[in-house]
């Protein structure tokens, strides 16, 4: 009991952290963004503020030329593009968990067209007031924005075609129950296509540290084989990485702590912070 009540008080801090600090990028540009800080972890997030920035912007894909694209709801804190791998059709109702200033529901809008519904849901308050005025500039009336927390939406079970989520997920600490609330919102055969940070080997200690200050999502990432577990012992089938690629840090970073030889081993190595889309069906 006393070990569920620290992790349950751990989870409402990193939380509480989270919200804040994504408070104060909703109000900045995402040329602002691309030297902010998003850690996950209480020592990022206390720290990334004060004495460096944290580079959010070798994580982001590019979405300037995609159909839907707003500039306003483009802050560049995505990790990559899993509208593209998500199998939307028109009509579909979408979800978008950890929605931000919207930039993956209007690119999501496009595709299920008038009669396809798309619906974000961030907990972030300053985030959702910025989604909104996006919506109200567009005049969309197939398009809603709640604040809720990713582990417990306002949507009924069974209600949704497809969840995307982008580079969200990895900030939590209850990974486990956001994925079996993806599960409950999904229909029966209906399929989440998730973008997010993940490890693979082992980084050494000091460079991992580093790492998470110079981009501080890292503090959330999950070994692959850890976070393809979850997803599997969440109970979803047919579960595919349609995409994975590995985040460069710069080698002033890396020289820090390696030597010539290291650094060489360490860059042809699969080794590294890598951005991974993976897609996963409930069962009919």
């Amino acid at each position: 009991m006393l070990k569920e009540a620290m992790q349950m008080d751990n989870s409402k801090e990193i939380k509480k952290m989270v919200k804040e600090k994504y408070g104060k990028i909703a109000k900045q540009s995402s040329e602002e963004n691309k030297s902010s800080c998003c850690g996950s972890g209480p020592s990022v997030i206390s720290s990334c503020c004060g004495d460096g920035k944290i580079d959010y912007s070798i994580f982001a894909d590019d979405y300037s030329q995609k159909e839907g694209y707003i500039a306003d709801a483009d802050l560049g804190l995505g990790c990559g593009l899993p509208v593209d791998f998500a199998g939307i059709k028109k009509g579909d109702t979408v979800v978008d968990l950890g929605s931000g200033a919207g930039n993956d529901v209007f690119v999501a809008r496009s595709v299920v067209g008038e009669n396809g519904k798309v619906i974000g849901i961030d907990m972030t308050p300053e985030m959702i007031t910025k989604a909104n005025k996006n919506k109200e500039k567009l005049r969309y009336e197939n398009v809603e924005f709640h604040l809720a927390e990713l582990e417990s939406t306002p949507l009924n079970e069974n209600s949704v075609d497809v969840v995307v989520s982008n580079c969200v997920l990895n900030l939590s600490p209850e990974k486990e129950k956001a994925f079996n609330e993806i599960k409950r919102i999904l229909k029966p055969g209906a399929h989440f296509c998730v973008s997010d940070i993940v490890l693979k080997g082992k980084l050494p200690k000091a460079l991992r540290k580093s790492a998470e200050m110079y981009a501080g999502c890292v503090s959330g990432a999950l070994q692959e084989e850890e976070y393809i577990g979850i997803v599997k012992n969440t109970g979803f089938e047919n579960i595919e990485v349609k995409k994975s690629k590995r985040i460069n840090l710069p080698d002033e970073i890396l020289k820090e702590y390696l030597n010539d030889n290291e650094l060489g081993k360490f860059k042809n190595d699969e080794i590294g912070i890598f951005s991974i889309t993976v897609v996963g069906y409930k069962s009919i």
